[in-house]
């Protein structure tokens, strides 16, 4: 039995590690809202400034690692088109969504953009016919339940604002889940630091001139700037987007986009741990309900991932594992196969068991060999067809009366010599042979 290191149980391990990863992202996700708002302060920095320093530290550092590591830099149009596509999109979605903060507020930007990108992701899937997981839109419904009830909705903006902001939102929700999309679907030979670093970095650089624009890029230099950025740059940039490219690559899309929830959930338990806040009744029922569906989201794709392995161990068995009893009769009609092609192109059988003189040779040759064969007093049909003849007698001699009577006396003998304690007698093998001959007289 042959056995493959990258089967079925590298399937079951696989998926899990992926979730995990996808939960270690959001949960830094989740610190990057604190860390974020205390550069600003300290810095002075705008929101979609900010989002530019993030984007741009990150992918600068997991360039400078690739750099000094030796590791070689992408090569080749596709995964240079892939950079680029992830850089324009982390810029598209990161100024869209601190374009919403800036009309309303921080809530209200929070609760579309992450509950709107699940569900343009779950579409997503459904249009192409990918497959979305059990329990994919109750798991979703869920969680956008209780992200509006831990962000909660809020007043006193005017309507206008209100459209304006939620509309950007949505766009920065499509970003995201384009980004999600297109993680997903990895391109041979460029890995995720790789993609991560230098794709942040070309999408950090298109976020400069919009953050110029929107207010300047005032860095006020300072061992706590700078150490503010290096966190912000390292935790929940170029860690989490890493890590979240990586378990794209074993999870289904749909999932990625729910566990993107514990960001959210994070940074309020977070602001009530280090900042005072006080979450409210329906904030703590909220955060209840999204701890379901993220239970629900990984409980539902392990079970899935397990039926796939056990779908893969299967095949595995039946291409490269055991194949017991049908080895031998598949190998049997490969040959059948074989013979029919050589004979309708006229060639000539060479069987493994036949006769080395006559193999290959024409069917005038084939009757030389056997003339001078029998010239030689030699069975012109080689050792082969003498074995097959051999064969062939067996079950006459084994269904012979005689035979079997004569062993029958010779046994009872031996017996009887053995319990009388006197050595059996040795019997000719003339008897063994003539004992067919006197059953057929």
């Amino acid at each position: 039995m042959r056995t493959f290191t990258s089967g079925p149980a590298a399937v079951r391990r696989r998926p899990a590690t992926g979730l995990l990863y996808l939960v270690i992202s959001g949960l830094l996700w989740g610190t990057g809202g604190l860390t974020g708002s205390l550069l600003g302060r300290v810095a002075g920095l705008s929101a979609i400034a900010v989002a530019a320093a993030r984007l741009t530290a990150g992918g600068v550092l997991i360039v400078s690692y690739l750099t000094v590591t030796g590791r070689t830099w992408p090569s080749g149009r596709a995964a240079w088109a892939r950079i680029t596509v992830i850089g324009v999109l982390a810029a598209l979605y990161q100024s869209c969504y601190f374009t919403a903060v800036a009309l309303t507020s921080v809530p209200l930007a929070t609760l579309v953009t992450i509950g709107t990108a699940p569900v343009i992701v779950l579409g997503a899937e459904r249009l192409t016919g990918r497959p979305g997981g059990r329990h994919a839109v109750v798991a979703t419904g869920l969680a956008v339940a209780g992200l509006g009830l831990l962000v909660g909705l809020p007043s006193g903006f005017d309507q206008t604002a209100v459209l304006a902001s939620a509309s950007m939102a949505v766009l920065a929700a499509a970003g995201f889940a384009a980004v999600t999309l297109t993680g997903s679907q990895p391109v041979p030979g460029l890995d995720d630091l790789t993609m991560t670093g230098f794709g942040f970095t070309i999408g950090g650089l298109l976020l400069m001139p919009v953050a110029q624009l929107a207010g300047g890029i005032s860095f006020r230099p300072g061992p706590a700037a700078i150490g503010l950025l290096v966190a912000l740059g390292v935790g929940p940039t170029a860690v989490a987007y890493t890590l979240y490219f990586r378990g794209l690559r074993t999870a289904v899309a749909s999932t990625a986009a729910r566990l993107t929830l514990l960001e959210p959930l994070t940074g309020a338990i977070l602001a009530a741990l280090l900042l005072g806040e006080r979450l409210s009744v329906t904030g703590i029922v909220g955060a209840a309900i999204i701890g379901a569906a993220v239970i629900l989201t990984v409980q539902a794709d392990r079970g899935g991932a397990l039926r796939g392995g056990d779908l893969a161990a299967e095949s595995a068995d039946r291409v490269g594992g055991n194949d017991g009893g049908d080895a031998k009769p598949r190998l049997h009609r490969q040959r059948l196969v074989q013979h029919h092609q050589a004979d309708q192109r006229g060639e000539h059988r060479v069987d493994a068991h036949e006769d080395p003189e006559i193999a290959g040779r024409n069917p005038a040759q084939r009757q030389q060999v056997g003339e001078e064969r029998h010239g030689r007093g030699q069975d012109p049909r080689g050792g082969c067809a003498r074995e097959r003849d051999r064969r062939r007698r067996v079950p006459d001699q084994d269904h012979d009366p005689g035979r079997h009577e004569d062993q029958r006396g010779q046994g009872r003998g031996r017996r009887r010599a053995l319990r009388a304690g006197q050595a059996p007698a040795d019997l000719a093998v003339e008897q063994d042979v003539a004992g067919p001959a006197r059953g057929r007289q």
